[in-house]
């Protein structure tokens, strides 16, 4: 079975448009599909290939980076040599997998890229903090290109749907209505991408005979490779790292979302633990959420980074990790999210997914949090606001059906002169009601 990803189309583009003048760089965390997109990629669009994995090369291929790479005639002859495979001008990649454990390689790359004679893609993750890039300088040569768990409609590629997506798109667009029976359909189709998640091993697995406890497993062996990286790479502050990546269910599973380093420690501080929140960010485990204070179309100007809400990667990860003291002999718990039975943690799952949707459409995670401590009544909390067409438009999740939104009403008093369409995004079908747009869950990816 072949996973259908977006991120292949855009790695096409790339080879089209490049020709060879730049290499094309994927980040993403550790086992979200990199390695398994380029090999896919090779084999369909080159002549030969190369697969060089930093994590598991030989001792001659690292010393031939070091000290033939003056010399690339010779380089090249010795790589075709020890992976015994010949290297055809412009028909011809060579993949660095995870070569941010041998920064040489990347820093190489602006040379190989000048020669000109072959196509080459990296693959990393972590590749912005300090050991990954100390004494070498990194290439201008790279065009870079975030890979993320699949989303809602490659999941469905992937249970052979290619029709469904389309028909949403329109829905949306014309803010139309499903129809009870086929929003049920799509919405359990949804439940069960929440539950398996978007990492590519989980949704194999799941493919192979739709068994929730083969994903739990497969889940629970990337939760702790992660806390194994965490061990290995995240240097003096670890322990830290380890705290915050523990706790990021229990933070959740609070009504009031935003991060309390209290829960960790009652004498913690930001300062204290800033380089921990951006390795888990830099290895795109977590998805950070910063308060806007001042909410206009430039969401970044401000952004408050001492007070933000942390949402996992991918939420079938979350699912395991909230309930990783549970039994899954029956599959009790995923039948109970299913078939929509668990009231406690659901909204914690719905708002996770909104947060995995809207960031690999491409946006920035931003949500508007105003206390105040005289007044009640004046207090706004508002769960994201994305920037379209120079407006700000507030999104609120609701992991049931319909109610009240004073929240929402009073951001948007606030805000008018700043204000674009408003969402609710919630269980049940398309509806407009006094301005606002009410969605299902299922298409948070087209906001």
């Amino acid at each position: 079975m072949l996973l259908r990803r977006k991120a292949y189309a855009a790695m096409l583009a790339w080879k089209n448009h490049s020709q060879g003048s730049t290499a094309l760089l994927l980040t993403g965390a550790r086992r979200v599909g990199k390695s398994y997109l380029c090999r896919q990629f090779a084999k369909a669009e080159y002549k030969s290939s190369i697969f060089i994995d930093f994590a598991n090369v030989s001792s001659d291929v690292k010393t031939s980076i070091e000290h033939d790479s003056h010399d690339l005639d010779l380089f090249f002859t010795k790589l075709s040599s020890i992976y015994r495979t010949k290297l055809y001008p412009r028909e011809t990649l060579l993949v660095f997998d995870e070569v941010q454990l041998f920064p040489r390689a990347r820093q190489l790359i602006k040379y190989l890229v000048a020669d000109g004679r072959y196509d080459y893609i990296e693959t990393g993750s972590l590749l912005s903090i300090k050991q990954n890039v100390k004494d070498i300088l990194i290439p201008s040569e790279e065009e870079s290109l975030e890979v993320y768990p699949l989303d809602f409609e490659e999941f469905l590629w992937s249970l052979g749907d290619e029709t469904t997506f389309e028909f949403l798109k329109m829905c949306y667009e014309k803010k139309m209505p499903l129809g009870q029976a086929l929003h049920r359909k799509i919405m359990t189709d949804f439940r069960i991408y929440m539950l398996v998640g978007g990492m590519p091993q989980t949704v194999l697995e799941y493919g192979k005979g739709k068994d929730f406890a083969a994903t739990d497993g497969v889940k629970r062996s990337i939760l702790t490779l992660y806390r194994n990286d965490i061990s290995k790479f995240a240097g003096n502050y670890q322990n830290k790292v380890n705290a915050i990546f523990d706790s990021l269910p229990a933070q959740l599973s609070k009504k009031e979302k935003k991060y309390k380093l209290s829960a960790i420690d009652a004498d913690a501080r930001m300062r204290d633990y800033e380089d921990s929140f951006m390795w888990l960010s830099d290895g795109m485990i977590v998805n950070p959420c910063f308060n806007a204070t001042e909410p206009s179309a430039g969401l970044a100007l401000s952004g408050d980074h001492s007070t933000h809400k942390v949402y996992m990667g991918d939420t079938g990860l979350l699912v395991t990790q909230a309930f990783w003291n549970a039994s899954y002999s029956d599959n009790e718990l995923y039948k109970s999210i299913l078939l929509d039975n668990l009231r406690v943690n659901e909204g914690m799952l719905m708002e996770n997914i909104v947060a995995q949707a809207l960031r690999a459409n491409g946006h920035r995670l931003y949500f508007y949090s105003r206390n105040d401590a005289v007044n009640r009544e004046n207090n706004i909390e508002i769960d994201f606001l994305v920037s379209k067409k120079m407006k700000i438009c507030p999104i609120e999740v609701k992991s049931s059906a319909y109610t009240t939104h004073s929240s929402l009403d009073k951001f948007r008093r606030k805000f008018s002169k700043h204000l674009g369409d408003a969402y609710i995004l919630y269980t049940k079908d398309v509806m407009v009601k006094n301005d606002i747009t009410c969605l299902p869950l299922y298409m948070a990816s087209f906001l």
